[in-house]
């Protein structure tokens, strides 16, 4: 997991000091490189010994190990990118429109990639078989989460699967205490403290379902909730009105998930998108 995902995804259970020095290097992470630890303590309003803690916060022995790892980090992105990540910067005031797309679309990629990199596919293949089997999956999510339940809950679908997205916290409820032991519950949630999909995933768990949780966020609710987690690598931008780029860090969970289930039965998943295929294309020609 890069230093960048790290500091995204344990930001909001930080203490106000730490959770200033995190801000700061967020939207700009060569802070680290260009400041020594008393410059940064100052620049944030804080002491060392919150820089110290904020470091061990986020796994780091130090500050030093700080350094050096964002050093490494910000090096490879820039040998990868160029100057379009701006050493990682996040979207100014004066960035004109295409230095907002370049950012954006690196921060993209680059969640992409950690993503599928950190990926631990004994746990996605375990998904799979889950999907695979179940006589019936509900997906939840809350907010832009919604969008990407009913995207995999469109994908399975068209291949036949017993899928349902449900937008109402109340309706996902009840629908998750009929689950039985052949069901599957699926909730997404960025931050994974979402009260309405961990509740979900609790009451398909009650119910004897299979409950997986898809998030950014190592020890938060949602996984203690799952009975499998899979987690997304992801750095999002101060603009997340309806997440972008944590968004597209799911969307390829959801890919990865669909394409194994579609390959486990492969000449019925052939049969099936050509048929659906046709059935719409003969639609729109009535």
């Amino acid at each position: 997991m890069s230093i960048q995902s790290t500091i995204e995804a344990v930001i909001a259970t930080l203490s106000p000091s730490p959770r200033r020095i995190g801000n700061a290097i967020r939207e700009n992470p060569s802070i680290v490189l260009e400041n020594t630890i008393s410059d940064l303590a100052e620049l944030c309003d804080t002491s060392e010994a919150s820089v110290v803690r904020f470091c061990q916060a986020i796994g780091m022995s130090g500050y030093s190990q700080l350094k050096i790892r964002l050093a490494t980090e910000l090096g490879r992105e820039f040998a990868q990118f160029g100057e379009s990540l701006t050493y990682g910067a996040d979207i100014l005031e004066t960035d004109s429109l295409k230095d907002m797309a370049l950012k954006i679309s690196t921060l993209e990629i680059l969640a992409i990639q950690d993503t599928v990199a950190k990926l631990d596919f004994g746990d996605v293949a375990q998904v799979v078989q889950a999907l695979d089997s179940a006589d019936r999956t509900l997906l939840f999510g809350v907010g832009a989460s919604h969008f990407i339940a009913e995207d995999l809950q469109h994908k399975l679908f068209r291949i036949g699967r017993n899928a349902f997205a449900l937008n109402d916290a109340h309706e996902a409820w009840a629908g998750a205490s009929l689950l039985t032991p052949q069901g599957v519950a699926v909730g997404f949630s960025h931050m994974g403290e979402t009260k309405e999909t961990v509740n979900f995933l609790r009451v398909a768990s009650e119910a004897g379902a299979f409950t997986v949780a898809v998030t950014s966020a190592r020890g938060s609710a949602i996984v203690d909730a799952a009975d499998v987690t899979l987690f997304t690598e992801v750095r999002e931008t101060t603009f997340r009105a309806g997440a972008m780029v944590s968004r597209i860090a799911q969307l390829a969970v959801v890919d990865c998930l669909f394409t194994g289930v579609a390959q486990r039965r492969f000449d019925d998943t052939v049969d099936a998108l050509k048929r659906t295929r046709a059935a719409t294309r003969d639609a729109r020609g009535v």
